[in-house]
């Protein structure tokens, strides 16, 4: 992978990047909604954490939203 991403332009690269990391931020918040439902069905132990999962996942989702700065262009 290292020859083709060094063939990509810094646009492409970057974009790719920010595509990257919106899918991570969505699969991380699908997990903690998923522990949520779970722990709602009574299949895992409920401390409280169903709600905080939730919570996560809304801010995983707000922050993933944004588009990440680019160094140089303050």
């Amino acid at each position: 992978m290292g020859a083709d991403w060094s063939a990509l332009s810094d646009e492409t690269q970057l974009a790719v990047a920010e595509a990257a990391l919106r899918r991570a931020a969505e699969t991380i918040a699908g997990q903690a909604e998923t522990l949520a439902e779970e722990m709602a069905a009574g299949h895992l132990a409920d401390r409280g954490g169903a709600d905080a999962l939730r919570l996560f996942a809304t801010v995983v989702r707000v922050a993933g939203q944004d588009a990440p700065a680019v160094a140089g262009h303050g």
